[in-house]
């Protein structure tokens, strides 16, 4: 068996996040997302966020394409229009089909009102793949919050501890596959 280069596999080994929060910018970017990226970087994760882990002249799509394929766990943070996004329907599928653990965030929006529209931007074969990702994450438990009457400090701690269980989780779950 042919082995990789030794400064291959440490990139390999060392993923460039540990969590990447897929969101919807103009919707969470400035509470829920933001919130949680400080969050979780004051925990000691090393957290993905693209407004916070992206320069000028960075390619998007292989940034972030990137950071979703080497992280552990995925948050996915659902607002009312997150599915009107090409891009977060991208890195939802990425996370999803990358068999990533994701935790949902449903922020003023119930699983049931997330739906993918046609717009004519996207192939079936597109659709299709959104659409499958999409309802996965919807059968997957999830924190749900309501921006209007709910505790934000609680939101930050249960989404924090979420995130953290399902780290330490994957990790042991890799530990024992090395074995």
């Amino acid at each position: 068996m042919q082995r990789l280069p030794a400064m291959l596999c440490r990139k390999v080994v060392r993923p460039s996040c540990d969590v990447f929060i897929n969101h919807r910018g103009i919707d969470t970017k400035r509470n829920i997302a933001g919130l949680l990226y400080d969050s979780l970087t004051r925990m000691g994760v090393r957290s993905f966020l693209d407004s916070m882990n992206m320069k000028p002249g960075d390619r998007l799509f292989d940034h972030i394409d990137k950071a979703i394929l080497g992280c552990k766990v995925g948050v996915a943070v659902f607002s009312p229009r997150y599915c009107d996004s090409y891009f977060c329907l991208h890195e939802l599928a990425l996370l999803m089909e990358s068999n990533k653990r994701v935790v949902p965030i449903f922020y003023d929006v119930k699983p049931s009102q997330l739906l993918v529209k046609d717009n004519g931007t996207c192939s079936a074969k597109e659709l299709q793949r959104f659409t499958l990702a999409l309802q996965e994450a919807k059968n997957t438990v999830g924190l749900t919050f309501d921006s209007l009457n709910g505790d934000w400090s609680e939101l930050l701690r249960d989404a924090s501890e979420a995130v953290i269980v399902n780290l330490l989780e994957v990790k042991e779950e890799e530990k024992r596959m090395r074995k």
